[in-house]
């Protein structure tokens, strides 16, 4: 059976988390960019990262990155 293709932006926005739990991670949008102009605790709140609880966003995770488990 050939692999499956990865969704390269999915891959890079999500992470399973460590210490044998394994839950779906992610960060907080609008990181990128126009961060001088926001106060020092929202910058600080950009950093961390949160669990992804959504039944139908960890489905299409795991659709879009098959593999994602594998990258430890």
């Amino acid at each position: 059976m050939p692999k499956i293709k990865t969704h390269k932006s999915t891959s890079k926005r999500f992470r399973l988390s460590r210490g044998g739990k394994g839950k779906l991670m992610r960060t907080k949008q609008g990181k990128s960019h126009l961060r001088r102009n926001k106060p020092a605790n929202v910058r600080r709140a950009y950093d961390e990262m949160f669990v992804v609880e959504h039944k139908g966003t960890l489905t299409r995770v795991k659709r879009l990155a098959p593999y994602l488990h594998e990258q430890e």
